[in-house]
Protein backbone atom coordinates (compact mmCIF):
# COMPACT_ATOMS: atom_id res chain seq x y z
CA UNK A 1 0.00 0.00 0.00
CA UNK A 2 2.46 2.26 0.78
CA UNK A 3 4.81 1.31 -2.27
CA UNK A 4 1.62 2.38 -4.45
CA UNK A 5 0.93 6.27 -2.75
CA UNK A 6 4.67 6.36 -2.89
CA UNK A 7 4.33 5.54 -6.78
CA UNK A 8 0.92 7.82 -6.88
CA UNK A 9 2.75 10.61 -4.87
CA UNK A 10 5.88 10.73 -7.54
CA UNK A 11 3.32 10.52 -10.74
CA UNK A 12 1.63 13.72 -9.51
CA UNK A 13 4.96 15.21 -8.38
CA UNK A 14 6.39 14.62 -11.99
CA UNK A 15 3.15 15.71 -13.78
CA UNK A 16 2.73 19.11 -11.89
CA UNK A 17 6.25 19.98 -12.22
CA UNK A 18 6.34 18.94 -16.16
CA UNK A 19 3.50 21.83 -16.09
CA UNK A 20 5.29 24.79 -15.01
CA UNK A 21 7.26 26.40 -17.61
CA UNK A 22 10.94 25.71 -17.25
CA UNK A 23 13.85 27.76 -19.10
CA UNK A 24 16.11 25.47 -21.09
CA UNK A 25 19.46 25.64 -21.05
CA UNK A 26 21.56 28.79 -23.21
CA UNK A 27 24.35 29.80 -24.65
CA UNK A 28 25.34 33.33 -24.00
CA UNK A 29 27.49 34.96 -27.41
CA UNK A 30 28.66 38.41 -25.47
CA UNK A 31 29.72 40.89 -27.23
CA UNK A 32 33.37 42.24 -28.03
CA UNK A 33 32.64 45.47 -25.65
CA UNK A 34 31.48 43.48 -22.59
CA UNK A 35 28.17 44.27 -22.39
CA UNK A 36 25.19 44.99 -25.09
CA UNK A 37 21.40 44.77 -25.57
CA UNK A 38 19.83 41.94 -25.47
CA UNK A 39 18.88 39.74 -28.42
CA UNK A 40 17.18 36.35 -28.35
CA UNK A 41 17.78 33.87 -30.69
CA UNK A 42 15.85 31.22 -30.92
CA UNK A 43 16.82 27.60 -33.03
CA UNK A 44 14.37 25.97 -35.55
CA UNK A 45 14.01 22.17 -35.18
CA UNK A 46 18.19 21.38 -35.93
CA UNK A 47 19.07 22.70 -32.77
CA UNK A 48 20.61 25.72 -31.37
CA UNK A 49 24.49 24.34 -32.39
CA UNK A 50 23.14 24.45 -36.07
CA UNK A 51 23.17 28.67 -35.40
CA UNK A 52 25.93 28.92 -33.48
CA UNK A 53 28.25 30.59 -36.53
CA UNK A 54 25.20 33.03 -36.78
CA UNK A 55 25.05 33.64 -33.36
CA UNK A 56 28.59 35.20 -33.44
CA UNK A 57 28.34 37.33 -35.97
CA UNK A 58 25.47 38.78 -34.66
CA UNK A 59 27.18 39.40 -31.30
CA UNK A 60 29.70 40.83 -33.02
CA UNK A 61 27.21 43.53 -34.03
CA UNK A 62 27.54 44.54 -30.46
CA UNK A 63 24.81 42.75 -29.17
CA UNK A 64 24.51 39.88 -26.55
CA UNK A 65 23.25 37.04 -28.06
CA UNK A 66 21.57 34.28 -26.12
CA UNK A 67 20.31 31.35 -28.05
CA UNK A 68 18.11 28.72 -27.64
CA UNK A 69 16.67 25.65 -28.01
CA UNK A 70 13.79 26.52 -30.27
CA UNK A 71 12.13 22.78 -29.43
CA UNK A 72 11.62 23.76 -26.16
CA UNK A 73 9.18 26.84 -27.20
CA UNK A 74 6.42 24.28 -29.23
CA UNK A 75 3.65 23.33 -27.72
CA UNK A 76 3.53 25.78 -24.35
CA UNK A 77 1.17 28.60 -25.65
CA UNK A 78 4.07 30.93 -25.62
CA UNK A 79 5.53 30.56 -22.39
CA UNK A 80 8.99 28.70 -23.47
CA UNK A 81 9.20 31.76 -25.78
CA UNK A 82 8.38 34.37 -22.64
CA UNK A 83 10.54 32.74 -20.10
CA UNK A 84 13.57 32.67 -22.13
CA UNK A 85 13.20 36.27 -22.97
CA UNK A 86 13.07 36.85 -19.30
CA UNK A 87 16.20 34.38 -18.86
CA UNK A 88 18.08 36.16 -21.17
CA UNK A 89 17.59 39.40 -19.88
CA UNK A 90 19.70 37.89 -16.82
CA UNK A 91 22.47 37.14 -18.95
CA UNK A 92 26.00 37.78 -16.87
CA UNK A 93 26.70 40.18 -20.08
CA UNK A 94 23.26 41.91 -20.87
CA UNK A 95 22.02 45.51 -20.82
CA UNK A 96 18.60 45.95 -19.19
CA UNK A 97 15.58 47.21 -21.31
CA UNK A 98 13.69 45.11 -23.90
CA UNK A 99 15.02 42.41 -26.56
CA UNK A 100 14.82 41.88 -29.45
CA UNK A 101 14.11 38.60 -31.37
CA UNK A 102 15.46 36.76 -33.76
CA UNK A 103 13.97 33.32 -35.02
CA UNK A 104 14.88 30.58 -37.20
CA UNK A 105 12.34 27.96 -39.01
CA UNK A 106 10.47 26.74 -35.83
CA UNK A 107 11.78 28.97 -33.41
CA UNK A 108 10.72 32.08 -35.81
CA UNK A 109 7.31 30.67 -35.89
CA UNK A 110 7.16 30.93 -32.22
CA UNK A 111 8.50 34.12 -31.97
CA UNK A 112 6.77 35.45 -34.29
CA UNK A 113 3.50 34.59 -33.13
CA UNK A 114 4.10 34.46 -29.20
CA UNK A 115 7.15 36.77 -29.11
CA UNK A 116 5.30 40.18 -30.74
CA UNK A 117 2.53 40.22 -27.93
CA UNK A 118 5.59 40.55 -25.37
CA UNK A 119 5.90 44.24 -24.03
CA UNK A 120 9.41 43.83 -23.49
CA UNK A 121 10.14 42.87 -27.30
CA UNK A 122 11.49 45.48 -29.46
CA UNK A 123 11.17 44.18 -32.65
CA UNK A 124 11.16 40.52 -34.24
CA UNK A 125 13.52 39.41 -37.20
CA UNK A 126 11.92 36.04 -38.58
CA UNK A 127 14.08 33.90 -41.15
CA UNK A 128 12.32 31.54 -43.02
CA UNK A 129 9.74 31.06 -40.03
CA UNK A 130 6.81 28.37 -39.17
CA UNK A 131 3.58 30.02 -40.33
CA UNK A 132 1.33 27.77 -41.28
CA UNK A 133 -0.18 27.22 -38.70
CA UNK A 134 -1.40 30.54 -38.19
CA UNK A 135 -4.55 30.19 -39.03
CA UNK A 136 -6.45 33.62 -38.19
CA UNK A 137 -4.76 35.68 -40.17
CA UNK A 138 -6.44 39.15 -39.04
CA UNK A 139 -6.62 37.97 -35.49
CA UNK A 140 -2.35 37.70 -35.53
CA UNK A 141 -2.44 41.09 -37.15
CA UNK A 142 -4.14 43.14 -34.61
CA UNK A 143 -2.06 41.28 -31.84
CA UNK A 144 1.23 42.48 -33.12
CA UNK A 145 3.06 45.23 -30.53
CA UNK A 146 6.09 45.42 -32.23
CA UNK A 147 7.65 45.56 -35.80
CA UNK A 148 8.64 42.80 -37.40
CA UNK A 149 11.33 41.35 -40.40
CA UNK A 150 11.08 38.70 -42.31
CA UNK A 151 13.01 36.86 -44.82
CA UNK A 152 11.75 33.85 -46.41
CA UNK A 153 12.95 31.52 -49.37
CA UNK A 154 10.84 31.41 -52.65
CA UNK A 155 11.65 27.61 -53.10
CA UNK A 156 10.84 26.69 -49.86
CA UNK A 157 8.75 23.81 -49.81
CA UNK A 158 9.77 22.57 -45.91
CA UNK A 159 7.95 19.80 -44.06
CA UNK A 160 5.12 20.02 -46.01
CA UNK A 161 5.37 24.00 -46.70
CA UNK A 162 5.24 24.82 -43.11
CA UNK A 163 6.89 27.84 -43.97
CA UNK A 164 6.20 29.51 -46.88
CA UNK A 165 6.88 32.78 -48.36
CA UNK A 166 3.56 32.85 -49.75
CA UNK A 167 1.77 32.84 -46.26
CA UNK A 168 4.69 35.31 -45.22
CA UNK A 169 3.46 37.99 -47.64
CA UNK A 170 -0.10 37.14 -46.47
CA UNK A 171 0.91 37.54 -43.23
CA UNK A 172 2.58 41.27 -44.17
CA UNK A 173 -0.76 42.07 -46.14
CA UNK A 174 -2.78 41.43 -43.05
CA UNK A 175 -0.34 43.35 -40.97
CA UNK A 176 -0.15 46.43 -42.90
CA UNK A 177 -4.24 46.89 -43.17
CA UNK A 178 -3.93 46.55 -39.77
CA UNK A 179 -1.75 49.56 -39.76
CA UNK A 180 0.97 47.28 -38.22
CA UNK A 181 4.97 47.20 -39.22
CA UNK A 182 5.40 44.13 -40.92
CA UNK A 183 8.18 43.99 -43.96
CA UNK A 184 9.00 40.68 -45.65
CA UNK A 185 12.15 40.04 -48.18
CA UNK A 186 11.64 37.15 -50.44
CA UNK A 187 14.58 35.03 -52.13
CA UNK A 188 13.41 33.97 -55.07
CA UNK A 189 16.38 30.78 -55.54
CA UNK A 190 16.40 30.68 -51.75
CA UNK A 191 14.77 27.18 -50.28
CA UNK A 192 14.71 26.60 -46.32
CA UNK A 193 17.69 26.56 -44.17
CA UNK A 194 19.68 28.90 -46.11
CA UNK A 195 21.60 30.99 -43.21
CA UNK A 196 25.59 30.28 -43.21
CA UNK A 197 25.76 26.39 -41.96
CA UNK A 198 22.89 25.52 -43.39
CA UNK A 199 21.72 22.90 -45.51
CA UNK A 200 20.74 25.04 -48.28
CA UNK A 201 23.35 27.56 -47.21
CA UNK A 202 22.98 30.74 -50.30
CA UNK A 203 26.37 33.04 -49.35
CA UNK A 204 24.32 35.68 -51.63
CA UNK A 205 21.12 35.70 -49.69
CA UNK A 206 22.64 35.01 -46.42
CA UNK A 207 24.99 38.05 -46.69
CA UNK A 208 22.08 40.46 -48.03
CA UNK A 209 19.44 38.91 -45.14
CA UNK A 210 22.23 39.52 -42.35
CA UNK A 211 22.77 42.96 -43.51
CA UNK A 212 19.47 43.85 -43.23
CA UNK A 213 18.70 42.16 -39.97
CA UNK A 214 21.52 44.24 -38.77
CA UNK A 215 19.86 47.12 -40.11
CA UNK A 216 16.60 46.35 -37.93
CA UNK A 217 18.59 45.81 -35.05
CA UNK A 218 19.84 49.20 -34.81
CA UNK A 219 16.36 50.11 -35.46
CA UNK A 220 14.76 48.10 -32.78
CA UNK A 221 17.66 48.72 -30.05
CA UNK A 222 19.31 52.00 -30.57
CA UNK A 223 22.65 52.55 -28.80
Amino acid sequence: MIAVFRSLLIFATCSFLSAIPIASAQQEFPPPQGKGRVVVMSSGKSGPAHYAQVAQETAALGYDVVLFDGNTEEFTKGEGVRAHIQQAQTMPHALPGKVALVGFSLGGGEQLYWGTQSDQVAGAVAWYPANQFIKDIAGFAQRLQVPVVVFAGGKDKYRHECCTAAKDVELAQAARTAGKSFDVTVYPDANHDFVKGGENYNEKVYADAFHRMADALKTFLPN
